[in-house]
């Protein structure tokens, strides 16, 4: 005798399943509602159009420069996630400078570490990139979240759909 599942049944194990997937990804870290979805790049080529705007941006840590009365952090930026997590595997969206208040530790931003600010456009600066000329944002950073491995990798499923067998080994 063979026993079938009504239909509403696996709808709701379907649901259900994909309800506990949801789950597994951190929620955001900072509220981006009135955030501008412009990337670097876009406003570096009309800062003006931008003024003041507020922004939630990330990326990965070039360098780390103290000044007398600030610190300036330049970032390469990448797109963020639905956790506001970088990319850093997609391309990189151009670069900015996030502007921070008083000194900041450069071991607590090291080079190549991701992190995701949240502040308001400042401006922008001329400057070079190796030999080339570059216009970088400056974002006047009210927040910031230096991600670490284990976040980085947090919610994220090893579980792959597709055509075929596979098996992999973090």
């Amino acid at each position: 005798m063979r026993t079938r599942f009504p239909a509403t049944m696996i709808r709701l194990v379907l649901a259900c399943a994909l309800l506990m997937l949801a789950a597994c990804a951190p929620a955001p870290i900072y509220k981006n509602a009135a955030a501008i979805a412009a990337a670097p790049f876009q406003v570096a080529q009309a800062p003006e159009r931008y003024a003041s705007a507020p922004v939630i941006w990330g990326g990965r840590i070039v360098q780390v420069t103290n000044l007398a009365d600030h610190s300036e952090i330049e970032l390469l930026a990448y797109p963020l996630d639905s956790s506001q997590r970088p990319r850093a595997n997609d391309s990189g969206n151009g670069r900015f400078i996030a502007v921070m208040s008083g000194f900041v530790e450069p071991l607590d931003y090291p080079a190549g570490a991701l992190m995701t600010i949240s502040g308001r456009l400042n401006g922008s600066r001329a400057g070079k990139v190796g030999e080339a000329s570059y216009v970088f944002p400056l974002v006047g950073v009210a927040q910031a979240h230096v991600w670490s491995a284990d976040e980085m990798s947090r919610g994220r499923s090893n579980v792959h759909f597709g055509v075929g067998v596979g098996i992999g080994i973090h």
